[in-house]
C-alpha cells in the first residue's frame, strides 16, 4: 500500500459566472447593474458562487489534511505539468471534467458535483461529503473506475490534439470546408460544413444532434447509435455535416466508424481559415489549411474516471 506522501492532490476549479462577470465589468456593482438592467436574477448568481466557494474551501481542507496539495484554475490546464502520481479532483460541471481528462495521462479523476439541484452531472458521480473516503479508497486501489477512450488528430506538420468528447474539422467561420477524405480504402473530394468525430463519451452529446437531424429529414424513428456507445469502446464515429454534391465533390463517404485498423485521413484544400478543435473549445485549435494532412485515430492515452462503488467498470 502506497503512502499518502507518495501522491499529490490537484484540485481543478473554474471561475464562477459571478467572477467572470466581475472580470468583464471590473467591479461587482457594475456587474450587478448589468444583470438587473437585463432583468436577470442576481441572487441566483450569488447563491451559485457562494456554494461553489464553500465547497472549494472544504475540498482544500480535506486534501491538505491528506498530503501535498495544488489548486489549479481551468485556464492553466494546458501548461500544467501533472505528475504520474497525481490524484486529480475536479469540482464543477461535466465540461470541466472532460476538459481536464485530455491533459492527463491515466491519472485518476474524482469528479464532485457542487450543486446536484442545478447540474445533472453525468460525469460527476460524487458529492463533497464523499470526497475524503473516495480519495483514501482511490489511494488504496479500492475504487472502481470507468475507462474513457480519446480521439487524436495528428498532422503532417507536427501538430497534435486530443479530444475527450469530439473533434471538429472544418471552417473557422460559417463557410464551406473543402478537403479530400480517405477512409476504409476509399477516397472522395468533399465540400461540407465540416466533420464531427465523436468518442463514446461524446456519443450522447453533439453526435446525438446530428443523428436527430438526419432522422428527422429521412423520417426515421430509430438508429443503432441513438443511445450512444460505451465510453471505453475502442472506436470513434465520424459524420460529415451538410455534404454538398457537385460535379467535383461527392457525398458517398459521409458516416462511418474509425477503428484501430481504419483511421480517417483528411487533406485540406482550404487556403485559409481551416481548423481542428476539440470538445467545443474553439480558441484551442490546430491550423488545417492547404497542404495540411490530418490523421484522425484512436489515441493510445485513455482517461480514468473514478466511479461509485458497486458499478461495473465499462
Amino acid at each position: 500500500m502506497q503512502r499518502n506522501e507518495d501522491f499529490r492532490f490537484v484540485l481543478v476549479m473554474r471561475k464562477s459566472r459571478l467572477q467572470e462577470l466581475i472580470e468583464r465589468f471590473n467591479t461587482w456593482s457594475q456587474a450587478k447593474f448589468y444583470l438587473e438592467h437585463n432583468n436577470v436574477e442576481v441572487k441566483d448568481y450569488l447563491n451559485e458562487h457562494n456554494l461553489y466557494q464553500k465547497q472549494l474551501t472544504e475540498a482544500e481542507l480535506i486534501l491538505k489534511s491528506l498530503g501535498r496539495f495544488q489548486l489549479l484554475e481551468r485556464g492553466l490546464l494546458p501548461s500544467y505539468q501533472f505528475s504520474p502520481h497525481d490524484i486529480v479532483v475536479v469540482i464543477g460541471q461535466d465540461g470541466l471534467v472532460a476538459n481536464t481528462l485530455k491533459y492527463l495521462n491515466g491519472q485518476p479523476i474524482i469528479a464532485i458535483n457542487p450543486d446536484p439541484s442545478r447540474w445533472d452531472g453525468k460525469l460527476l458521480p460524487f458529492e463533497i461529503g464523499q470526497l475524503k473516503e473516495t480519495v483514501i479508497n482511490t489511494i488504496n486501489k479500492k475504487m472502481p473506475f470507468k475507462t474513457v477512450t480519446f480521439a487524436q488528430a495528428t498532422t503532417n506538420d507536427g501538430q497534435s490534439l486530443l479530444a475527450v468528447n469530439d473533434l471538429f474539422i472544418g471552417p473557422k467561420s460559417h463557410t464551406s470546408a473543402r478537403y479530400i477524405l480517405q477512409w476504409s480504402g476509399a477516397q472522395e473530394a468533399q465540400s461540407s460544413s465540416g466533420i464531427i468525430v465523436s468518442t463514446g463519451l461524446g456519443s450522447t452529446g453533439w453526435f446525438q444532434s446530428i443523428l436527430a437531424g438526419a432522422m428527422a429529414i429521412t423520417g426515421g424513428s430509430s438508429h443503432p447509435l441513438l443511445q450512444g456507445f460505451s465510453w471505453s469502446e475502442r472506436k470513434l464515429q465520424f459524420s460529415v455535416r451538410e455534404p454538398f454534391p457537385s460535379r467535383t465533390t461527392g457525398v458517398a463517404l459521409t458516416f462511418g466508424t474509425i477503428e484501430p485498423d481504419s483511421p480517417l485521413q483528411l487533406e485540406s484544400l482550404m487556403p485559409e481559415n481551416g481548423v481542428i478543435f476539440s470538445d467545443g473549445i474553439e480558441d484551442d485549435y490546430l491550423q488545417f489549411n492547404a497542404g495540411c494532412i490530418a490523421h484522425i485515430s484512436i489515441a493510445d492515452i485513455q482517461g480514468q474516471l473514478i466511479s461509485q462503488k458497486g458499478r461495473q467498470r465499462i
